[in-house]
């Protein structure tokens, strides 16, 4: 009997070691995730956009649509970027990747956007993490092949009535949009609001990877959904 305990004592550490990597396996990624990495930014809102004063226009009150007639261009506060979620050793947590650089613009007929064309620089995207960066202008989204994504609106957009100034409107958007080389036809919700000074814009466009010939982000330890959501803050000023 003696001389089996130091068998057992064997074993026991054995059975340790293998809760220890169990835990270190689970809690590590927990940790990392929740602690160091932080919780993604929320998704993108009109809130998330601050108007820039607008040149020449005109005061809204719902009644009087003409002095908003014309060209509007993108202005400062603009984001667009990506939001897909992962899997990272057993751990959820969702990938955002973001930029500032856009162009683009609409116009404005009455109560009608008659016209709208935006263009993303995605090699400015970046996220927290420089190796999900190296993966997304690499492998995933090849940026220096296909450097910039477009959205061409192919209907427009009658709106009805011209909202007040604060007041926040919804209405469905249709255009091309070329992403990854390739263009299609997405139909969208979109919200905006004008300020005073700005028109704001909204909204996000459900992505299927495969459908734009982008290959799975999946790398490594992490494993991610095969759609993700495209998603713009858009702030537009007179020009």
């Amino acid at each position: 009997m003696v001389g089996q305990r130091p068998k057992r004592h064997w074993k026991r550490w054995v059975v340790i070691g293998f809760v220890a990597a169990a835990v270190a396996l689970v809690g590590g990624p927990f940790a990392y995730i929740h602690f160091i990495e932080g919780k993604a930014p929320p998704p993108l809102t009109l809130g998330s956009v601050s108007s820039s004063p607008g040149a020449g226009a005109a005061a809204n009150t719902g009644q009087d649509s003409t002095g908003n007639d014309g060209t509007w261009t993108i202005a400062g506060g603009s984001v667009v970027g990506y939001r897909v979620n992962e899997v990272l050793f057993g751990q959820s947590n969702v990938a955002v990747g973001r930029t500032g650089s856009i162009t683009g613009s609409i116009t404005v007929s009455g109560t009608t956007i008659s016209a709208a064309s935006f263009t993303v620089d995605m090699t400015s995207v970046t996220s927290d993490r420089t190796q999900r960066d190296g993966q997304f202008n690499g492998r995933i989204m090849q940026t220096s092949t296909y450097p910039t994504a477009t959205f061409t609106l192919t209907k427009p957009i009658d709106l009805g009535s011209i909202p007040a100034t604060g007041v926040q409107h919804s209405f469905q958007a249709t255009g091309n949009l070329t992403l990854h080389g390739v263009t299609k036809v997405v139909t969208f919700q979109v919200t905006g609001e004008y300020t005073g000074s700005a028109i704001q814009f909204a909204g996000a466009i459900p992505i299927r990877f495969a459908d734009w010939n982008i290959s799975n982000p999946s790398f490594g330890p992490v494993t991610t959904e095969d759609h993700g959501v495209l998603e713009f803050a858009l702030n537009l000023t007179h020009a």
